[in-house]
């Protein structure tokens, strides 16, 4: 499954435990399959968010952040791990 790293930027900057709140929303129970959203970094300062997800396209990725919250990512990369 293709892996894809998303990023999220507020002006006013982001909270970690908003953050955490709406990555819980991501979780199953939305209608696109195949999405796995593993982990998320938060620079709270700089107002940005990045997000990794297993999902089949970008498209499905954002889809799920679209259904759950609303709050789309500015970007999307599609991205592989190393080590």
């Amino acid at each position: 499954m293709p892996l894809f790293m998303d990023v999220h930027e507020f002006a006013d900057g982001v909270a970690i435990d908003d953050v955490a709140k709406a990555h819980l929303q991501t979780q199953p129970g939305h209608d696109v399959n195949d999405v796995n959203y593993l982990r998320y970094w938060v620079d709270e300062t700089a107002g940005r968010v990045f997000c990794l997800v297993e999902a089949p396209s970008a498209d499905a990725a954002a889809e799920v952040h679209r259904q759950a919250h609303g709050l789309v990512a500015d970007q999307i990369y599609q991205v592989q791990e190393g080590s």
